[in-house]
């Protein structure tokens, strides 16, 4: 459960994958390698478990304003309600559980112990935008992001678009209760 916990945060995360997809542009007659980079993106996402008795899937939708926030919302199998969000910034994480009415806010020195060491707001953007581009890894697996005991573990993105929309942070009412990270984890594994 504790592995699964971890794989979860992990693949929100995406901090463990690593793209080899560079643009390349002329500059004074020398090639300079410059990532692309997108003000806005968008996809829908498959977060895929397997099980001992089959895998677990649930899908979502991916946000990301550059250099400011990402959210991933987890959606409930044919109702399409949000059970789950997640959000994270340069320098904090905030994780909802819709159907509990509780929630997890960390700052990254908090999450430095769970996290690997390499895990930056820069490289969750810049998987991002590598998967969007044409050919871009689009599937990652629990190995690639670190967790080779779940390497069968998989998410998915796709239907990626840039174009502008409103996002905001997320504001919670008096409704939600904060709980300490492994408590929410836990509720989380039990709602997939």
């Amino acid at each position: 459960m504790r592995r699964f916990a971890y794989l979860l945060l992990m693949v929100v995360m995406l901090a463990g994958c690593k793209s080899s997809k560079h643009v390349v542009v002329e500059k004074e007659k020398e090639k300079v390698a410059v990532a692309p980079t997108f003000s806005y993106l968008a996809s829908k996402l498959q977060l895929t478990i397997p099980g001992k008795s089959g895998s677990m899937s649930v899908g979502g939708l991916m946000k990301m304003k550059s250099n400011e926030l990402v959210q991933i919302s987890l959606l409930m199998p044919i109702l399409r309600t949000e059970i789950a969000r997640i959000e994270i910034a340069p320098d904090k994480v905030l994780i909802v559980d819709r159907m509990n009415k509780r929630y997890v806010r960390a700052t990254k020195d908090e999450l430095k112990d769970i996290l690997p060491k390499n895990a930056e707001f820069s490289r969750l953007e810049r998987a991002l935008t590598d998967a969007a581009l044409p050919g871009g890894k689009t599937e990652l697996t629990g190995k690639e992001l670190g967790i080779p005991s779940l390497e069968k573990a998989k998410i998915q993105l796709y239907e990626f678009s840039t174009k502008e929309f409103s996002m905001a942070p997320t504001e919670l009412t008096s409704k939600y209760t904060e709980v300490p990270l492994e408590e929410l984890v836990k509720m989380l594994i039990a709602l997939l």
